[in-house]
């Protein structure tokens, strides 16, 4: 039995006497683990050991059960909650730092009152770590069931602190969530990527969110130049609450994509971009260049995941576009973001027009922005007034995209088509548009200011109205589930988790997309 002991208590034997350590193995301090504990504390009273000794016992046994009781299945939550993890343990002890002497013999332990927690990770490795004043309170929140809105009143804090407390025991393995609930479902064939299941759960869930359509430009291609008021201060928070809810009970991250019009322009912006950071949701911008005191105001609040404009090619054809400036204007506005270390991302509509001005662009762009990509033209609104390329066309430029973009680190892939070129020259698949192929009122939807609800923004696909339903009412509602079921002719296809098609173009077309493929697939 003593070399059992010697094995539960590796570091606490090394502390023994020597008369206690080489005892006869019939001795009551070797007869089994909790005789041991025991013996310790006594030794300790006596002053024999040191103070410490107990405490580190008891941390040894804890960390020992761990390891003989632990499951060797995957840990998983089997319900609709998050719940705590069944394999941790917690010991208090009133010596620190008690975890790093397991490790170091040269640490000596002062008295403070510590909880120390041992567990199991889903992914089977073991973790030990001292308690955090925030992680007891998620573990608390969770074992009793406490709603997370009163624990944040009665702290007087926002709701972000206590989502992210719970949120980070999540990631730390203490507290187990179970699976996003935006599950894409599938039918015939898949490619290797898709039947692997790498694209049918969305674990983050976007808000494309017009807070007005106030725009200090006039594009060409604007999808939507109709007359929205803007949305109420009192309204967008109630939104905001809707987004939250609504993540937390799919089990999902959250985004809130604040774009307009120019999102700057509305009066309450600031107020709407602090309020979506107090619901621990991530922030992006979709806007126009805007002035140094304008993006210091926002990093005040919080520092955005990104902030996407647009470029429509080099300067004269983007002029012609956008407006005259608007080129400049936005590669200084670029530089301003590096300045202020923001991740930038811009984006261009491609069109027939600008077909070979893409790749020059990009190499423009190289050193001055982050994420370059593109979106094919939908022609809806003023964008039905231009010219989209023909299938050959795009084609052809997609896999000269993919040529140039092995050499220029900005280019990113986003239209789903590309997958097609992908797997002609075998190469490993990408998401597509959203992750998903086509994530229309799947992983987003985009809301209006008016609180009209679209499955895309890039074309009329109206799913609901947030001032008759709750956004949770919207995202299952049959209109829904007609968009991110995607169109009926590509349901058997191979690609079709990562691909899809646009329905914005196929819709700008003339067809319809709930049951006619994109026009410019040119898959065979």
């Amino acid at each position: 039995m003593k070399e059992q002991i010697e094995k539960i208590f590796p570091v606490s034997c090394a502390y023994l006497p020597k008369g206690i350590a080489t005892a006869e193995r019939s001795s009551s301090i070797w007869s089994d683990a909790d005789s041991f504990v025991k013996q310790i504390a006594r030794l300790a009273e006596s002053a024999v050991v040191p103070a410490y000794l107990p405490d580190l016992a008891r941390v040894e046994r804890v960390r020992h059960d761990l390891t003989s009781t632990s499951p060797k299945v995957p840990l998983r939550a089997t319900g609709g909650s998050i719940v705590v993890n069944p394999t941790l343990l917690a010991v208090e002890v009133s010596w620190q730092p008690l975890l790093a002497l397991l490790d170091n013999s040269d640490v000596k332990p002062e008295p403070a009152s510590q909880i120390l927690m041992f567990w199991q990770n889903p992914d089977g490795t073991q973790r030990q770590a001292a308690a955090s004043p925030a992680e007891l309170l998620a573990l608390k929140i969770v074992a009793e069931q406490l709603d997370p809105v009163d624990v944040a009143a009665s702290y007087n804090q926002p709701i972000c602190i206590i989502d992210g407390a719970v949120d980070s025991a999540i990631r730390k393995g203490l507290l187990l969530s179970p699976p996003s609930k935006l599950r894409r479902e599938t039918s015939g064939p898949q490619s290797a990527a898709a039947a692997a299941g790498t694209f049918t759960t969305a674990e983050v869930f976007t808000l494309q969110w017009h807070i007005t359509h106030r725009c200090d430009l006039h594009c060409r291609h604007c999808y939507d130049r109709s007359d929205r008021s803007d949305v109420k201060l009192e309204q967008g928070l109630k939104i905001l609450d809707q987004m939250r809810q609504f993540c937390r009970e799919h089990h999902v991250g959250g985004q809130v994509s604040f774009s307009g019009g120019n999102p700057f322009l509305h009066p309450d912006f600031l107020q709407l971009y602090q309020a979506a950071f107090d619901r621990n949701l991530n922030l992006a911008i979709l806007g126009n260049p805007v002035s140094e005191a304008q993006i210091e105001a926002i990093l005040q609040i919080a520092e955005p995941s990104f902030f996407q404009v647009s470029l429509e090619g080099l300067e004269k054809h983007n002029d012609q576009i956008r407006g005259k400036g608007s080129y400049q204007s936005a590669l200084e506005f670029l530089e301003l973001l590096k300045k202020k270390k923001i991740y930038s991302m811009v984006m261009l509509t491609l069109t027939r027009g600008n077909l070979d001005q893409v790749l020059p662009l990009a190499e423009t762009l190289r050193d001055r922005v982050d994420l370059f990509t593109y979106n094919r033209l939908a022609m809806v609104g003023e964008g039905a007034n231009l010219e989209p390329p023909q299938t050959d066309e795009y084609h052809r430029f997609v896999i000269d995209y993919l040529e140039a973009r092995r050499s220029n680190p900005i280019m990113a892939v986003k239209d789903s088509l590309i997958n097609i070129e992908l797997e002609q020259q075998q190469h490993n698949l990408f998401g597509g548009c959203t992750g998903f192929g086509c994530g229309a009122a799947f992983n987003f939807v985009s809301l209006l200011p008016d609180g009209q609800v679209h499955a895309c923004r890039k074309f009329p696909s109206l799913i609901g109205d947030l001032n008759r339903n709750t956004l949770q009412e919207i995202y299952h509602s049959p209109a829904a589930h007609k968009y991110h079921q995607g169109c009926q002719e590509c349901t058997a296809c191979r690609l079709r988790l990562v691909c899809g098609g646009c329905l914005a173009v196929t819709h700008g077309w003339g067809r319809d997309p709930s049951q006619e493929r994109d026009p410019d697939c040119f898959i065979t």
